[in-house]
This record gives structure tokens, C-alpha cells and sequence, in this order.
């Protein structure tokens, strides 16, 4: 398979797994805080997001499995942020195993890891948006102005120059 092809396919699947971290995680709160544990949590993610974001759902099954054969919870979760290649889930990752390391509320960092991703999430569509504009001027400026021009300048010419050959 040519490297462009797999480059694009790596890309898309990173990008739907990017789409389904926000739902996953406000299922990993809900989850937590309704006595499971981070196991459990996990399980319960990928067996309810199957359908709907399925690239995500599998990852977290993955590092179930792994964590079921007796990896440690950290290298399987080490191992689920590099399969995905997704710098949020790296982060969300390291921000587990520190959680899990030091015995804080994993449910109260997920939820604040959770509203961070929002704002990122927010920002990287303001600045879409923003070179969405710059990248629209150039077509604008080519096709739709001289249209335009011709719209409400056609009819003052047409009517100018029927008044200059009246004069003659």
C-alpha cells in the first residue's frame, strides 16, 4: 500500500478517535462516579461506544485485553496512547497514571481533563473558521465581485449610454 494512502488512512483514524475522546470521557465521569472502577470504566466505554465511535471503542477494548492478560494498568495504558498516535490521549493517559500513581480522584481530573478538551476543541474550530475567511477572499474576489459589478453597474451603463446617444 502506497505511503500516501496509509498516511491518509492514519490520519483519518486519529481523527475520528480525537471526535469520540470528548463522549469517552464524559462516560469514564459518569462511570467513575457511579462507584466503578477505572477497569470497569473502561470496559463500559467500549462496549456503549461501539456503535457510534467505533475507532475509540476498540482502542479502550484493546487496553482492557491487555490489562486483562496481566500487563500493568500504566504499560497498557502507556500502549494506548501510542497505538493511537492522538497527542490528547497522550495526555489524557499521562494525567491517569499520575492520578492512579498518586491516589486522587481520577474522576474529578477526567472531568477537568474533559473541559480543557472542550476549550482546545473550541479554539481548533475558531481558528478553522478564522482561516476558512482568508481562504475564501481569493475565490470571492474572482468570481463573485465582477458578478456582482456587472449586476448593479449593468443597468446605470445601459442607461448612460442610452442618454449620450440621445444627445448626439
Amino acid at each position: 500500500m502506497p505511503r500516501y494512502i496509509l498516511g491518509r488512512m492514519i490520519r483519518g483514524r486519529q481523527q475520528r478517535v480525537r471526535w469520540g475522546l470528548a463522549d469517552a470521557l464524559d462516560l469514564m465521569v459518569v462511570s467513575i462516579e457511579a462507584g466503578l472502577g477505572l477497569n470497569a470504566a473502561m470496559l463500559r466505554i467500549s462496549e456503549e461506544l461501539k456503535d457510534v465511535h467505533p475507532d475509540i471503542s476498540e482502542e479502550f477494548e484493546m487496553a482492557n485485553l491487555e490489562i486483562r492478560v496481566g500487563r500493568e494498568r500504566e504499560e497498557a495504558l502507556r500502549n494506548l496512547a501510542e497505538r493511537t498516535g492522538v497527542d490528547d490521549l497522550r495526555s489524557l493517559v499521562a494525567m491517569l497514571i499520575q492520578a492512579d500513581r498518586f491516589g486522587t480522584s481520577i474522576a474529578r481530573a477526567v472531568r477537568v481533563f474533559s473541559d480543557s478538551l472542550r476549550t482546545k476543541r473550541r479554539q481548533r474550530a475558531e481558528q478553522a473558521a478564522q482561516k476558512a475567511a482568508v481562504k475564501l477572499l481569493f475565490p470571492l474576489a474572482c468570481f463573485l465581485f465582477p458578478t456582482l459589478f456587472i449586476a448593479i453597474l449593468g443597468p446605470a451603463a445601459l442607461q448612460l449610454m442610452d442618454t449620450l446617444k440621445n444627445m448626439n
